[in-house]
């Protein structure tokens, strides 16, 4: 039996047990018709030609998926039979899936019909606290590794355009030499966001601008000492975490001095 055919029938492949490794197209095949009766391999492959799905090959041209490939799978043929997307629709989700980012409508929320006459944004639940993200050091990396265009930035966070070009131009929202936003400015844009609702335009923001400049290089000389010895391979903490707990006491300290200021008006 030729590996095309052998494959179809989903057979084990030449060289060995799929155990660890994935398993056959064939095994992928009965998996998913069930939820999918009209699957076929010949629309895999379609897929895989089009780029939607890339399963790992042996030498011999073996096609082995792993749980992760079928899972894609799932996701693309449900896009086409609940939500009747078409391919490049499907391929764009999966790019921004790929990339950490919201998908409108699935894992994000569905565009309005109307951009230019978005519906008011819910008021925000009274907090008890500042809702202050994870400050670990392994979280503040992970945030780092997120990269935005522009208009992803402001697709994801509602910010219509104008009010991105005054926060770019008060620098509260910053661009990396690539023209990419980090994780942080995401967050930017939606307090600017919140914050629009009360009146505040970007010009009001400049000063937490310096502020936090302020902060950043205070924090800075704090930390070169450490980075310094690091460099030359000293033992001591490590840098990053310092910076983790630095943020951390720094944004309390900021909290609970303006809440102080806000009780002794009252």
């Amino acid at each position: 039996m030729s590996s095309a055919a052998q494959e179809h029938a989903g057979g084990p492949p030449p060289g060995g047990p799929t155990s660890g490794a994935g398993v056959s197209i064939g095994a992928v095949l009965r998996e998913l018709q069930g939820d999918f009766p009209d699957l076929t391999i010949s629309k895999i492959r379609y897929l895989e030609q089009e780029g939607l799905i890339s399963p790992d090959r042996r030498a011999s041209g073996y096609r082995l998926f792993t749980d992760a490939d079928t899972a894609r799978l799932r996701f693309i043929l449900t896009a086409q039979r609940d939500r009747f997307w078409p391919l490049k629709v499907i391929k764009d989700a999966l790019d921004r899936l790929d990339r950490g980012l919201d998908v409108p409508g699935l894992t994000g929320p569905t565009p309005q019909a109307s951009p230019a006459a978005p519906a008011p944004a819910p008021e925000p639940e009274p907090a008890t606290h500042a809702p202050v993200a994870d400050l670990s050091a392994s979280a503040l990396r992970r945030r780092r590794s997120v990269r935005l265009s522009p208009p992803e930035l402001r697709e994801r966070t509602g910010l219509d355009s104008a009010a991105y070009a005054q926060l770019k131009a008060f620098g509260l929202l910053r661009t990396d030499s690539g023209g990419k936003h980090h994780a942080d400015d995401v967050d930017v844009a939606e307090a600017a966001v919140a914050l629009a609702r009360f009146g505040l335009e970007a010009r009001h923001l400049r000063l937490f601008r310096v502020a936090a400049d302020r902060e950043i290089g205070l924090t800075q000389q704090l930390l070169e000492p450490l980075r310094r010895r690091r460099a030359r391979g000293a033992s001591g903490p490590d840098p990053a975490e310092r910076e983790a707990e630095l943020l951390a006491h720094t944004l309390s300290l900021h909290v609970a001095l303006v809440r102080s200021g806000l009780n002794q008006t009252r």
